[in-house]
């Protein structure tokens, strides 16, 4: 997490974001990680894009009449599309690592 000007803010997040975590972890909940840049990217193709770009990205996305409001819920929006689209090509590679993984303990025996 980056913070330029409150970090207080930041580490309220921070924690709060490792409560949930934890929480679900405890109950055989699968949690995945994206980071700002990366959710940006994946709905506008640009991962500095501002608030502006990602609502009237998602607005266009999701074939919406308006935008969503407030601002945060575009955020939401954003980071579960990425996620939706994203997942899957992770799941693959990790799939992929550990037929490798495999692969390799057997050839060691």
């Amino acid at each position: 997490m980056f913070s330029q000007h409150n970090v207080r803010t930041v580490m309220g997040t921070a924690q709060a974001s490792g409560v949930v975590a934890l929480a679900a972890a405890r109950r055989s909940i699968p949690v995945a990680w994206h980071t700002p840049s990366e959710v940006k990217a994946a709905v506008s193709g640009n991962g500095n894009a501002d608030k502006v770009q990602v609502t009237a990205m998602i607005t266009r996305l999701l074939r919406l009449p308006e935008s969503p409001r407030p601002a945060d819920a575009a955020d939401a929006l954003a980071l579960a599309l990425c996620h939706l689209w994203r997942s899957p090509m992770q799941g693959r590679l990790l799939a992929a690592a550990a037929v490798l993984t495999e692969d390799r303990t057997r050839m060691s025996r």
